[in-house]
């Protein structure tokens, strides 16, 4: 199917015109009820020529009850880029304007029928890369995230009242049980940390890893590369230099989106096909989350992957890779291999041998073996609020183990509460909402 193409298209429009505008371009025959949540059969028309453009269905979604809480309309057209563009010139001909990246969500936002957590969510629902990745999307939508930071917030909100009702009023106060105020505020603070915590896993299903493949020239990347994607990705034939192109393959391994790039051979070479693909290969190797080295079971640690090893950067995570294990005589672990580093894993990409025990072994290599019970986890920006928000009730907890006036608390405490506001949307700045919202394709 050519890009574009597809078997229905949606044109939607939200706002108080929307109806009005419905109204005037579709026709209904018969005796349809033009009522909320209805479905309508009919034409779009374009009333200049009287022309039937296309034969579509028709919802109408009054408000409040729509994802915007506006009037929201649907046109369901054929799809292709002829025919819905041509509803899409009568809708703005109409009175409609195109809607910005994420302005159905945004105004679902600003109306009250999402907060910030779930707008977020659902722009990590469209992009989620694996099953694990979209059930995270799915519990920050139905609102698991905002229930989470609302009760730490709240809780905070509860203690800066008493504080700051203590600062005024205290002569006509009972005594504040201090130790209570402090036991409160670090439960908040280590909540706050083990979220912090966790969204490095978050991360991970969101966005993934990227691996580079590398090993001198035959040494078996293309055919592992084959073997984890389950296609013939990559060509494999038994001419050393092959691969001279950076390939690359999106797969999801134990429930975590990688990107497989397989590296030319390093090698001395005079060709300078070659020469670019191994220049490629190191420029992989760079931008790297981890890094698989490859290495010939039969053959063992030869010179030239020595002078490899050499070469891989230091800071990115490496795992030796012993291949062809079909073919050698070898203890487990690759014990007996002179080398460098021992074998940390091997593996037969032609018989299929070792290919679960290398995912294992990858991820936690790049530390990023999965909690079986995690159920929501913050984005970046999220990330960098609770931190802030943890760092403000650490400094607020100093002032009590200082033994500083109540106003002292307060300080910090109402700044940990802003930034809880700031993830949920209830403390936000116009300039925020669109750093957030510019992320999200159009129809959302």
């Amino acid at each position: 199917m050519a890009p574009g193409q597809g078997s229905v298209a949606i044109v939607r429009i939200s706002g108080p015109a929307a109806l009005a505008i419905a109204h005037r371009l579709f026709h209904a025959p018969g005796n349809q009820p033009w009522e909320s949540h209805r479905v309508l059969y009919g034409h779009v028309l374009d009333l200049a020529s009287g022309e039937r453009v296309d034969e579509a269905l028709l919802i109408l979604m009054q408000a409040p009850r729509s994802f915007t809480r506006e009037d929201v309309v649907e046109f369901h057209c054929h799809g292709g880029l002829i025919a819905v563009g041509r509803v899409l010139e009568l809708v703005l001909a109409a009175g409609a304007r195109r809607a910005g990246p994420g302005e159905f969500s945004q105004r679902a936002f600003l109306n009250g029928r999402l907060d910030l957590t779930q707008a977020e969510a659902i722009g990590d629902l469209i992009t989620a890369r694996s099953r694990r990745a979209a059930q995270l999307a799915m519990a920050g939508l139905d609102g698991g995230l905002q229930r989470r930071l609302a009760a730490l917030r709240h809780r905070l909100l509860d203690q800066l009242a008493e504080l700051e009702a203590r600062v005024d009023f205290e002569e006509d106060l009972p005594p504040l049980d201090a130790a209570a105020v402090v036991a409160d505020l670090a439960a908040v603070q280590a909540e706050l940390e083990r979220l912090v915590a966790e969204a490095g896993q978050g991360r991970l299903l969101r966005e993934g890893l990227k691996v580079a493949i590398v090993g001198r020239p035959n040494v078996g990347k293309s055919s592992l590369l084959n073997a984890l994607s389950r296609s013939e990705r990559a060509i494999v034939t038994d001419q050393p230099g092959t691969t001279r192109d950076l390939v690359e393959s999106e797969l999801v391994l134990q429930g975590v989106p990688l990107t497989l790039m397989d590296t030319a051979g390093i090698r001395p070479t005079d060709d300078p096909a070659e020469r670019l693909g191994i220049e490629r290969s190191h420029q992989a190797m760079a931008t790297a989350d981890g890094v698989l080295l490859l290495i010939d079971l039969a053959e063992g640690w030869t010179e030239a992957d020595r002078q490899l090893r050499g070469q891989l950067p230091e800071r990115i995570p490496l795992l030796v890779v012993g291949t062809k294990a079909d073919l050698a005589d070898v203890a487990p672990g690759g014990k007996g291999l002179d080398g460098p580093d021992p074998i940390d894993v091997a593996i037969s990409a032609l018989a299929g041998f070792g290919l679960d025990a290398l995912a294992t072994a990858l991820l936690g290599c790049c530390g990023t073996s999965l909690e079986p019970g995690l159920v929501v986890a913050l984005n970046g920006r999220q990330r960098e609020l609770a931190a802030a928000a943890a760092a403000s009730l650490a400094a607020s907890l100093e002032a009590a183990a200082r033994g500083l006036p109540w106003d002292f608390w307060t300080i910090d405490l109402r700044q940990a509460v802003r930034s809880l506001g700031e993830i949920t949307g209830e403390e936000v700045s116009e300039a925020v909402l669109d750093r957030v919202f510019s992320r999200f394709c159009i129809g959302k």
